[in-house]
């Protein structure tokens, strides 16, 4: 090679060097971890089809920035969070970490959320202290005590006095059992019996014959996401439906993910939630037959969480014009904005969501089962942090 060669090929490496470099400043990563394998695969499915919207939707710009989401699959597992987590942060150098689809997920990272100073946005997990973990988590998805002390409010209204609390043995399934039982008993309610089940391969026959032995007005059931049908199908093969047991809970029972699989059984069962895919606005009708005719299946309330939150994660960048750290979370508290769930409110105090809770009962419309509300709280803060 002659020198004159020589210097041409280092003048092009150089050119090549720099023009990465430029395409690296022009472009912010941003970090999301899901369940995508294993028990909670469909938190993962849902969360990620609602990202993949809002990217198409986006354009996947923001503060004039391209934005690179790279998704890791933790298959629910904190030690494979927390690892993954450090990853992103360390060697990706993602400007915000997200998703999180169980409680114990988003606590093992919390401590990196801290550490590095990057905002992490749980669009799953409802856990009330979550967001107490760390000072640089932001919620987009809902809390336990938000539905449980709305239904509470319901059924104590609507002649039911004697229940049986129904949970699952980790955070959120203690929030519910706890929030629905204070607020069912301030209004003059008594929990007879308090049951529980275990978070993985849950076998609910023993405790739903303690449940028909008690003989309350109303059984109130949480169960996370996807243990749903299962539940509904135990419930009807036991004959508890037909014993003059009503079936209330939080929303997640009624899942929309799964509720045309559950059957009549699910038929006037009464749940309070924060999103239902029957929501009658103009916004969610467009969110659903968009997601529709992307993902072809229907969205639930994880989807909801996980399209909202990339929202508060774009808003935020265009505010910063791309930077991350504290400016970064100082832009993701206060927002405003209409979500396909209705109006919503990240709490600048807490980082927390403020949002509408919806009474709803399971009807069949157009030949499908769907949750139709017909009561609502509105704007209503973690009872957890309000206290």
């Amino acid at each position: 090679m002659t020198r004159r060669q020589h210097l041409l090929t280092l003048a092009a490496s150089a050119l090549v060097l720099a023009s990465a470099g430029a395409q690296a400043q022009d472009t912010v990563k941003v970090g999301v971890i899901l369940p995508m394998t294993g028990p909670s695969a469909t938190t993962g499915k849902q969360i990620d089809a609602a990202i993949k919207l809002w990217l198409a939707q986006s354009g996947g710009k923001a503060g004039g920035k391209k934005v690179e989401v790279i998704i890791k699959d933790d298959a629910g597992v904190a030690d494979t969070t927390r690892r993954l987590a450090q990853e992103l942060v360390v060697n990706d150098k993602v400007v915000a970490l997200a998703g999180f689809g169980l409680t114990p997920l988003a606590l093992a990272t919390a401590p990196i959320a801290t550490q590095s100073k990057t905002p992490m946005v749980v669009m799953a997990a409802a856990t009330s202290s979550i967001t107490e973990a760390s000072p640089y988590i932001v919620r987009s998805s809902f809390t336990l005590p938000q539905a449980a002390t709305a239904i509470a409010e319901w059924a104590a209204k609507n002649k039911i006095r004697k229940v049986v609390s129904l949970v699952a043995d980790y955070g959120p399934g203690n929030d519910a059992e706890k929030f629905f039982a204070s607020q069912f008993q301030l209004n003059g309610g008594v929990v007879v019996e308090k049951l529980r089940t275990p978070l993985r391969g849950p076998d609910f026959a023993p405790v739903l014959q303690k449940v028909r032995d008690a003989q309350p007005d109303a059984l109130f059931v949480f169960l996370p996401s996807g243990q749903g049908a299962q539940f509904m199908k135990q419930f009807g093969e036991r004959g508890l439906d037909k014993a003059g047991i009503r079936l209330i809970g939080t929303g997640d029972v009624t899942d929309d993910d799964q509720l045309n699989d559950m059957g009549d059984v699910a038929l006037g069962v009464v749940n309070a939630h924060h999103y239902s895919a029957a929501h009658p606005s103009a916004a969610n009708k467009k969110f659903v037959a968009d997601f529709q005719a992307a993902a072809k299946f229907r969205p639930n309330f994880m989807a909801v969480g996980g399209y909202d939150g990339m929202r508060v994660i774009f808003k935020a960048l265009e505010a910063t014009k791309g930077a991350g750290g504290e400016a970064l979370l100082n832009a993701m508290k206060g927002q405003i904005f209409e979500s396909p769930r209705g109006p919503v409110l990240i709490d600048a105090q807490t980082r927390d969501i403020v949002q509408d809770i919806y009474i709803r009962k399971v009807e069949r419309k157009d030949g499908q089962l769907w949750n139709i509300e017909f009561d609502v709280q509105k704007q209503v803060k973690d009872p957890g942090k309000s206290k």
